[in-house]
């Protein structure tokens, strides 16, 4: 039987660990069982107000240090994270939900980006160009932009963490970080151990509570210059819209609607354990995680009956408990969400093959559990295909013609992973390029890495996070016509 003391977790602000001014508190609730986790402050506009404050001060200290000294931090703070790895991963569980396994995964890939973007720093260049005139030489250098703000999500509330503020860092921007209410324990984690490496006072600051007032003062405060948002479309169009009152610089990743194809040539055991480890990670909850998965007609059968046979054979359980490979769904609202598409989806003619239920047996009773989830016979009048499930569901569309199937998945309003099968290199080149999204993977279902873009295009985003994309968001250009 797990035990958990329940913790209280402050803000970090200027240096200091506080609370809110008014004393109040964000309760967390362990979604696997509704026992309460700990609690952090909930802060409003006078907390936001005094982190800008301590970052726009820190700021001209912070950016006039040498890139490799801002990347020993950096490094420093990578090398704390993996000290300690399994108490940040059973806080992030017991927050979360997620398997332990996934949590220990997570924290290890926020350790790497704060490790790659701790050597990235020093990698920052700028130009000559030819001058027009024989006198004239032209440079063009890169500035940190100043204070960054950064939004983070509950589904991954350790590696979205360091991928921002480990990129906005090494650019030599300070920021205030904002993590999502149901997960602030292992931000508040992860700034304690940033704290040990010495970072000066009021480069990295904190703060927890209110989402809408603290993103308001975000958004009106002049010395914040750039805003990075992870989270929902909805949301994403509503920073567009305030942002512009400033023009501030915003880098938003929204929400997905990823296609897994799998042409006929395709290796249907590869695919379907390539689909299985992407669609059912974090329970279905990752923003590039598939959403539909189309097969050709001649793989269907043998397709779904593989299919169906290892998610059949999934462990659905207790984050902490050995050998659980599905954890809660974040919350009731969530469940509400997943169960409305399946519904919708079965009445217009789909067929649950495994799954396609909320779990309310024994103490499973307790969490926000769902079945892993196999629907055949989905068709495109569903809403199962036209928004994001976010849980472990995994519908199924059968198609013959292979052009019209890449024109299928294109016409969504989104635009951030999508994936396919085939062994067929021509096809691999083809339908990579005419695919209409910011991410594609060929032969696999994995893509975020320390050194490459992430992110999305039409309404799933704007800007890059990880590689030397993420930090040149972080980047003013800066062109100087020098006369002799």
């Amino acid at each position: 039987m797990q035990t958990w003391t329940a913790t209280h977790q402050r803000m970090w602000i200027g240096g200091q660990w506080v609370d809110s001014v008014t004393g109040e508190t964000v309760t967390v609730i362990n979604p696997a069982n509704g026992e309460v986790v700990g609690d952090v402050p909930k802060a409003g506009r006078k907390e936001t107000a005094q982190a800008v404050d301590a970052a726009h001060q820190a700021f001209p200290a912070w950016s006039g240090l040498t890139a490799a000294e801002r990347g020993a931090y950096l490094k420093k703070w990578a090398e704390e994270i993996r000290r300690n790895r399994e108490s940040l991963a059973r806080l992030l569980t017991m927050e979360q939900g997620k398997p332990l396994s996934e949590a220990l995964e997570e924290v290890d890939a926020a350790a790497d980006f704060s490790e790659w973007y701790g050597e990235e720093a020093k990698r920052v260049a700028g130009e000559a160009l030819p001058g027009s005139k024989r006198d004239q030489r032209i440079l063009v250098i890169r500035q940190p932009l100043g204070v960054a703000a950064l939004i983070t999500p509950w589904n991954y509330p350790a590696t979205m963490v360091t991928r921002k503020m480990a990129a906005a860092l090494a650019a030599g921007c300070t920021v205030v970080l904002k993590p999502a209410s149901q997960t602030p324990l292992t931000a508040a984690f992860l700034m304690q151990l940033l704290e040990k490496t010495g970072l000066p006072t009021g480069v990295a600051n904190l703060v927890t509570g209110n989402a809408s007032e603290i993103g308001q003062a975000l958004l009106d405060d002049p010395k914040v210059r750039k805003i990075s948002f992870t989270g929902s479309t909805e949301v994403g169009k509503q920073l567009i819209e305030a942002s512009a009152r400033q023009v501030k610089r915003l880098s938003l990743e929204l929400g997905g609607n990823a296609p897994l194809i799998v042409f006929s040539d395709a290796d249907v055991d590869r695919a379907v354990a390539a689909a299985v480890g992407n669609k059912f990670e974090n329970c279905g909850q990752m923003c590039n995680g598939i959403n539909v998965i189309y097969v050709h007609e001649h793989l269907l059968d043998d397709f779904l009956q593989k299919l169906v046979e290892r998610v059949g054979q999934l462990r659905v359980g207790f984050g902490w408990e050995p050998g659980t490979e599905i954890g809660p769904v974040i919350d009731e609202s969530g469940i509400r969400k997943i169960d409305e598409l399946v519904r919708d989806a079965v009445e217009k003619g789909a067929e649950i093959l495994t799954g396609g239920r909320r779990l309310l047996e024994g103490p499973l009773a307790r969490g926000t559990f769902y079945a892993p989830t196999v629907l055949a016979g989905v068709s495109f009048d569903m809403r199962i295909t036209q928004e994001e499930i976010f849980g472990p569901v995994a519908p199924v569309v059968s198609f013959s013609d292979e052009e019209e199937i890449v024109k299928r998945v294109n016409d969504t309003p989104y635009g951030l992973a999508a994936y396919f099968f085939t062994k067929d290199i021509r096809r691999a080149f083809t339908v990579a390029e005419g695919l209409e999204f910011g991410m594609v993977a060929v032969n696999g279902t994995s893509l975020s890495v320390p050194q490459a873009p992430f992110g999305g295009i039409k309404e799933s985003g704007q800007g890059r996070e990880g590689g030397r994309y993420g930090m040149e968001e972080f980047l003013n250009i800066k062109y100087l016509s020098i006369n002799l």
